[in-house]
């Protein structure tokens, strides 16, 4: 298993940071150089525990569909969402957010198994964990960007 772990010291509430990392159109946007949109569950909005949404978008040059699931949270201080279909043979994507004199540092831990065995562990040291570690710390980056924002009455 291929575990990723990020995190991000953002100047802002936890709850404002909690609820942008569950927002469904926030998330499109981060996401659209891979063309990202939802295409079933929840369509927009704050996604909520037991909720479900998937996403259609272009990795590694090929459309994918990925179903994802939010099987705990603990507001403001965790959700954990799991695959349901898609690509991966597992994921599981925990997002952490601790609050310390106003800032809140925001932590994912995202871990993947891709299929094919060995084949697939190759790939993922090669090239997989490298790509997803990237994406993720553009989503993270717009995370931060907005809340700061917000926190400064800044328009976006």
């Amino acid at each position: 298993m291929a575990l990723i772990y990020l995190e991000i010291l953002i100047d802002a509430r936890a709850q404002d940071v909690f609820d942008l990392a569950r927002d469904i159109d926030l998330h499109q946007k981060s996401t659209a150089r891979s063309h990202e949109t939802v295409i079933g569950g929840r369509m927009s909005g704050l996604i909520e525990e037991n909720e479900t949404v998937t996403w259609r978008a272009k990795h590694l040059g090929i459309y994918q569909t990925l179903t994802t699931k939010i099987i705990s949270m603990e507001k403001p201080l965790q959700f954990t969402d799991i695959m349901l279909k898609g690509a991966f043979k597992s994921m599981r994507h925990q997002h952490i957010f601790k609050e310390t004199e106003g800032k809140t540092k925001m932590t994912d831990v995202f871990e993947f198994e891709s299929p094919l065995g060995i084949i697939g562990k190759l790939f993922n040291a090669v090239f997989l964990t490298r790509y997803l570690r990237i994406f993720l710390t553009e989503r993270n980056q717009l995370i931060k960007m907005t809340a700061e924002a917000l926190k400064n009455n800044d328009v976006i």
